[in-house]
């Protein structure tokens, strides 16, 4: 653990003025430690981009380490590029000789330069998660494969797992379950069709990497030498074999930073080990221990409240945040009738706030939920309000169809061997290339244990198709060929701006009519602008730099290619016009905004029903509130509902514990019950049912044949009167008032 205060007084003064200027004392405990290793455990909002800057800063201007021997790792493209940025405008040194990236894309960057050592071809292609999944659905048809039991998501979803925890095909024991033996199975056919195709997913970006290290010890010590100081963003993000690789890494020579929250370690679904950050000090021997708790982001209600809650998990190293601002309004806690009056509420709510803030920005809001199923009812009174909203992480733009279309032809230029693209475009556009075909050359393929290329150019040059069937790949295939003979000496973008003209898509895009045909097209000329702007000399530096003399220099089109396809593997959604932000929980984590509003706060809803009695999942769900809360700066509103129709069905649940384990004092209920606005005609239906019955909404009463329940609603006339029911053990049922005879309870 670390203790005591470091000691500024031996270092040069006006170095360490610049660089410590500003920080609190915990932050210049991490900033300035000495080259050993360190976890700082940075809490919501704390400033943990500035202490890795200020590390950076210190390393090279203090401990007069080379840029080129420290190694920094950062979970998303967007966080290394502000990494880079800020790094060189707080020293005015360049960062471009810095190892900065994601792990794929710092992988990515040794497999290019060690392509032979890690048995791969210079040439490899990166796929993405679509094209994988089109590659496994081949195999498991060309294997005979019943899909209806063995679908190709969860074959690809099984893949990505086990490369997660660093498993080949031929490491697993599957024993006598014939459903574990069938996945093992597509696997190894899958891992076959990528090795010979040169075909890299992202998964095996990381596993190959590792494998590197611990098959080639010479690589290892290589790197070993030339990194003298390593850092990780993120830390408790980490999965298994990320975990891997960076010990091997690191060794018993390279000191490690590892900078992380274990409580907002929220992506376990996805593979992240929160014991990673919890047991970092004892595989790393040694390790200082930095708590980072002061909070420069929210008032101090709102960080009062995100501890009261994470208190509640036992599995946790510990810390609370405190602010030196203001107290802040209360959290402000609406109950809702149901889901509409939710949505109603909140609108109404954020029309306020714009009136009250009229130059502030629609994005300064975020409403945050649990399960994008209840973004729907919220969408409906948005768009009833006039109010402008976006879904925050939509389809990014090198996902979009049009693009992933032309990305292929640009793939199949550079490689003909890769599968994957051939398949999409090989009847994109239509040219009378059928299924029955393109099942033909699969079989061809798997037989001579050939790429699909080489089984189009066999069939061909054997006429073994009908002379339809031929002429059309004979077509396409000379397509390929010219597109590739027209691209050789030409810019880039006119590379791409030609296969897009000559490919046929704008003209196949353009049959779709209407607005949809139109936003493809701007994409594509989008995807040329892209292309304009690509700077090869940066794409380079990353990918090479530092690289053997005798490594492959990549071409303009290949880097592009490349980084498109790292790129479409992060997580950074599009930007668009000033709107209020709708997200999930789990696409909220990293970002801030002055009002929050948290949504369907309710047991069974969150947390989850799947994670309640779960002790893991449910701390878990736990840190997902935590994280939830801290996203707001200056104000947060969480709301529930009574009864909640979700999956098509009636729910009616308690608030959820998260809500229960917030003290009072930080909490302001908002009442309007009052102003819930039905429609007139249930108005005076519910007056007249309460007239003729006695009962109201609300009210406890008891049935000779269901027991104990609850009032929902009413509506009707006189004897004919109707009651919604939720009794205790036999779900919600509508009852005639005049045959029900229900008890009232306090009667």
């Amino acid at each position: 653990m670390h203790t005591g205060r470091i000691s500024f007084d031996k270092l040069p003064a006006m170095d360490v003025t610049a660089l410590l200027d500003g920080l609190n004392p915990e932050q210049r405990d991490a900033v300035a430690a000495p080259l050993n290793h360190q976890l700082v455990l940075a809490g919501a909002g704390s400033g943990k981009t500035r202490v890795l800057v200020h590390r950076i800063a210190w390393l090279m201007q203090i401990e007069h380490l080379s840029p080129g021997s420290i190694l920094a790792v950062t979970f998303t493209n967007k966080a290394s590029k502000e990494m880079r940025h800020r790094i060189e405008e707080l020293t005015g040194i360049s960062p471009k000789h810095l190892w900065i990236g994601t792990f794929h894309s710092l992988a990515h960057r040794l497999l290019r330069t060690h392509w032979q050592q890690a048995n791969l071809p210079e040439n490899f292609q990166v796929i993405d998660s679509d094209d994988q999944l089109r590659l496994i659905k081949r195999i498991v048809r060309a294997m005979n494969i019943d899909e209806t039991d063995f679908q190709p998501k969860q074959a690809q979803w099984y893949i990505n797992q086990q490369k997660d925890e660093g498993l080949r095909a031929k490491h697993i024991q599957p024993f006598n379950d014939p459903r574990a033996q069938t996945m093992v199975t597509i696997y190894g056919a899958y891992e076959d069709a990528c090795q010979r195709g040169g075909m890299v997913d992202f998964a095996e970006l990381l596993l190959r990497a590792h494998e590197l290290w611990l098959n080639q010890p010479s690589v290892l010590a290589q790197y070993q030498n030339r990194f003298r100081y390593m850092l990780v963003d993120e830390f408790q993000d980490t999965n298994s074999i990320q975990y891997a690789w960076l010990r091997v890494l690191a060794g018993d020579v390279i000191p490690v930073m590892a900078v992380g929250d274990d409580d907002q370690s929220i992506y376990g679904w996805r593979g992240a080990k929160i014991e990673n950050i919890l047991q970092f000090t004892e595989d790393f021997k040694g390790a200082q221990q930095v708590k980072l708790e002061q909070n420069y982001r929210s008032t101090s209600n709102i960080l009062n409240a995100a501890n009261a809650v994470i208190d509640n998990n036992p599995s946790r190293l510990g810390k609370k945040l405190w602010t030196e601002g203001e107290a802040g309004e209360p959290i402000s806690l609406y109950e809702a009738f149901n889901e509409q009056d939710e949505a109603r509420f909140i609108c109404e709510q954020i029309e306020q706030w714009k009136i009250a803030n009229s130059d502030k920005r629609y994005e300064k809001i975020a409403i945050l939920y649990r399960s994008n199923a209840q973004s729907r009812v919220l969408e409906e009174a948005f768009i009833r309000a006039a109010l402008p909203y976006r879904i925050y992480g939509g389809q990014r733009f090198f996902d979009r169809l049009e693009i992933k279309n032309a990305m292929a032809y640009l793939r199949l230029i550079q490689n003909r061997h890769d599968d994957a693209a051939l398949e999409r475009v090989i009847n994109v556009p239509a040219r009378a290339i059928g299924e029955k075909t393109v099942q033909q050359l699969r079989t061809l393929a798997r037989e001579n244990g050939s790429s699909l290329w080489q089984a189009v150019t066999q069939t061909v040059e054997h006429k073994t198709l009908t002379a339809r069937a031929l002429t059309s790949l004979t077509k396409f295939t000379q397509l390929i060929e010219d597109m590739e003979n027209t691209c050789s000496d030409i810019e880039l973008h006119e590379q791409v701006d030609h296969v897009i003209q000559s490919s046929g898509l704008i003209e196949h895009h353009q049959k779709e009519k209407g607005e949809k045909a139109q936003a493809r097209l701007e994409n594509l000329d989008e995807l040329v602008t892209a292309a304009k702007s690509f700077n090869l000399e940066e794409a380079q530096e990353k990918q090479l730099e530092n690289a053997p003399e005798d490594a492959l220099i990549q071409s303009p089109m290949e880097a592009f290619l490349d980084q498109a396809a790292l790129d479409a593997g992060d997580t950074q959604a599009d930007e668009f016009e000033d709107s209020v932000q709708m997200m999930t929980l789990h696409s909220a984590k990293g970002l801030e905004f002055p009002l929050v509003f948290l949504a369907g706060v309710e047991e069974g809803l969150f947390p989850h029903k799947m994670s309640a009695d779960d002790p893991v999942r449910l701390e878990e769900e736990r840190r997902l509130a935590y994280v939830g809360i801290t996203r707001a700066m200056q104000q947060l509103v969480i709301t529930y509902a009574e009864s909640r129709r979700l999956h098509g069905q009636e729910q009616f649940n308690s608030p959820s514990r998260f809500i229960r384990e917030i003290p009072t004092e930080y909490i302001q209920e908002v009442r309007l019950k009052a102003t819930i606005k039905k429609p007139v005609s249930n108005f005076f239906s519910t007056t007249a049912a309460k007239e003729a019955t006695g009962l109201n909404i609300g009210q406890r009463v008891w049935h000779a044949k269901f027991g104990e329940g609850v009032i929902l609603d009413m509506e009707g006339q006189g004897p004919q009167s109707r009651l919604q029911v939720s009794f205790d053990f036999d779900g919600t049922k509508w009852l005639v008032a005049s045959y029900a005879n229900l008890k009232p309870m306090d009667a």
